[in-house]
């Protein structure tokens, strides 16, 4: 498998790979073991991604079966409210399904002196969804962007509007097209916006929805609906779409192609720490975290429909933060 391969630069981990072509910051040095079950109490917050909503919920309970004293409150209104909720201190954890834009750092860096630590706890992918019986089975990034751009300039000469545009025939032909999207407060919407129209801002008449299962839901029910979502949150009333991002080499997101990076929209999720340079994490956060890289933390990743980090990144997050191996 190519996965992108870990880089320890100082404290900047760089994936090499282009597809997870991120900086991210992680813990360098010891972060010290978690405190022992029978003491470790407390309340512990976490404020941010819908995308990681679900799975931050099964690592809780996983979490309260191991610490009984720790009250763990979950709160997922999308991505774009953690960096506000960590700056404030108004959370501990701040889950993102994208990687915090450089004024978000800023405005962490200029409150405490230090930017936010992001580690990296499972890999996901943002798929393309169409109706089951929707003939259509493949689409270009270009092709997305006329669909969903308010001013197309990512290759398409002009907005699409019918599947007749997108080569279908007979009754599918004059069949307007049903847009369906994440709201600006989500990671996935801005992962979207960066990686599929070139930055560009989306079209007015897009049906903005709140959380990646509402997306799909309303994909599966209209039967002219196209939306995307994370992969996790697929059903049976949806086909996922192959992907091309440049020519016509279309790649499906199945669970191989995602892993060795072949799938254009791969991504890895990630949980945002406030950790001063040469302190140890607090012991809250550091149990959590110890639990969620554990073999039974990724185990609950791929129970929720996503993809556990590779052995070698795993691994050597674990060493970085401190933990055993």
């Amino acid at each position: 498998m190519r996965w992108g391969k870990l880089a320890l630069l100082t404290v900047v981990l760089w994936f090499s790979y282009s597809i997870f072509a991120q900086p991210v910051k992680v813990l360098s040095g010891g972060a010290g073991q978690s405190s022992d079950r029978s003491i470790l109490s407390g309340n512990l917050s976490s404020v941010g991604s819908d995308t990681l909503a679900n799975l931050m919920s099964l690592w809780a309970e996983d979490f309260n079966h191991h610490y009984p004293g720790v009250n763990l409150q979950i709160q997922a209104a999308g991505s774009s409210t953690a960096p506000a909720a960590l700056v404030a201190g108004a959370t501990q954890i701040g889950p993102m399904s994208r990687p915090m834009k450089a004024a978000e750092i800023a405005a962490f860096t200029q409150r405490y002196g230090y930017p936010p630590l992001a580690v990296p706890v499972a890999v996901d992918a943002l798929v393309v969804f169409v109706h089951q019986d929707n003939p259509l089975d493949k689409i270009t990034f270009s092709q997305l962007d006329a669909i969903f751009s308010q001013n197309p300039h990512c290759g398409e000469p002009h907005r699409i509007v019918r599947f007749g545009e997108l080569g279908l025939g007979g009754d599918w032909a004059a069949r307007s097209l049903q847009r369906y999207s994440r709201n600006s407060a989500s990671g996935t919407y801005g992962f979207f916006k960066h990686r599929v129209l070139c930055d560009g801002d989306f079209i007015n008449n897009v049906n903005e929805l709140p959380g990646s299962a509402s997306v799909v839901q309303a994909v599966a029910g209209s039967l002219n609906g196209i939306g995307y979502a994370s992969m996790g949150f697929r059903n049976s009333g949806v086909k996922a779409l192959s992907l091309a991002a440049k020519g016509q080499d279309f790649v499906l997101p199945t669970a191989e192609n995602v892993k060795n990076g072949h799938y254009p929209l791969s991504r890895y999720l990630y949980l945002y720490i406030n950790k001063a340079p040469g302190q140890p994490l607090e012991p809250l956060v550091a149990a959590f975290l110890e639990r969620v890289l554990s073999p039974e933390g990724q185990e609950r990743v791929t129970q929720d429909g996503y993809l556990p980090l590779p052995p070698e990144m795993l691994s050597q997050t674990r060493k970085e933060l401190g933990f055993a191996h």
